[in-house]
């Protein structure tokens, strides 16, 4: 494991005798590192957060700290489960931070897809930094780093996996537990650990959330229809058979509205884009083909169910040219 290589020796976690070999190998490293202090973890209910969180829970148990910021541009239910799964279930020391108010009130008016970015991780930034700080005798951070994220990197390790932001003075050493694991390695150490499998098999989720997909300046009526809207095309891939088979799929709402009749009556609304895609590593990317009647009925559900959006849309775009993400 010298500098961050994954040795050719290592076998690829692909069963689940292999995941709890890993993890015991890992609990017992990670109780050596850490001794009797305490870690603290940025729990933000993705697939390398949770199973990080869940690894250390087995190992240290309430040593580690687990802080979720809702930063009110999370999915719909996504918070909800982080408090089920590791505030309830697995007894977590989980500090649970509603910050949708501030989050969105810095963002109010901002239409500037960078600046949305960085108003988000700043603010982040800032809020569990405020946590940290009222925490005594804190001395590890964990931190979900992959190998993917460490192959990426020029120096070693991705700069938004860094340390990085927290008040001066205050330092902590990493543990970093799935360093050396590759996504679908990570999703099986998971099952292992007994994580509920939609967490596990989460898709990706950019850091800004829903932030990057309520395009332009963020509303918060416009990001309640966006939430809403996305709960139903997720809900509609799971029921149909396609979540397996769909490497990301989700909506995008844009800050226009067009004219539409509901009820005999005019009525204007945003359009719901559906993007859902298919790539191995994320610098490509293809379309790929839903059947036209379950558009049709995921049209429907939108159209009905969601107050003001009255249209939906697919974006047939390959990458390249464009992006995964609008913004």
């Amino acid at each position: 494991m010298q500098d961050n290589i994954r040795p050719e020796s290592m076998a690829r976690i692909n069963n689940p005798e292999l995941a709890a070999a890993f993890i015991n190998e890992q609990v017992e490293a990670i109780q050596k590192q850490v001794g009797d202090k305490k870690v603290l973890l940025a729990l933000s209910g993705g697939v390398d957060s949770s199973v990080v969180a869940a690894l250390l829970i087995k190992a240290i148990g309430k040593q580690l700290i687990c802080v979720h910021v809702n930063h009110g541009l999370m999915r719909k239910g996504e918070s909800e489960q982080v408090i089920e799964v590791f505030g309830k279930q697995m007894d977590a020391n989980l500090i649970y931070v509603n910050a949708e108010d501030r989050f969105l009130d810095k963002l109010a008016g901002i239409a500037d897809p960078e600046q949305k970015r960085k108003i988000i991780g700043n603010e982040f930034i800032e809020v569990f930094s405020e946590e940290a700080e009222k925490l005594e005798g804190v001395e590890f951070l964990a931190q979900g780093t992959i190998y993917p994220d460490i192959l990426e990197s020029k120096d070693g390790v991705k700069a938004h996996h860094n340390v990085g932001g927290l008040p001066n003075g205050m330092t902590f050493q990493l543990v970093e537990p799935v360093m050396l694991l590759y996504k679908d390695e990570v999703r099986v150490v998971g099952e292992a650990l007994g994580l509920p499998r939609e967490m596990v098999y989460r898709q990706p989720f950019p850091g800004p959330g829903l932030g990057v997909r309520c395009l332009g300046a963020i509303t918060r009526d416009r990001l309640h229809a966006l939430r809403e809207a996305d709960a139903i095309l997720r809900e509609e891939f799971d029921k149909n058979g396609l979540a397996g088979k769909v490497w990301q799929y989700f909506i995008s709402v844009p800050d226009f509205k067009s004219v539409g009749v509901r009820d005999g009556k005019r009525y204007e609304g945003w359009p719901a884009i559906i993007r859902a895609v298919n790539t191995t590593d994320a610098m490509t990317a293809t379309i790929e083909e839903i059947p036209y009647s379950l558009l049709h009925h995921i049209t429907y559900r939108i159209t009905h169910e969601v107050e003001g959006i009255n249209r939906v849309v697919m974006d047939l775009t390959p990458k390249p040219i464009g992006t995964i993400e609008w913004e």
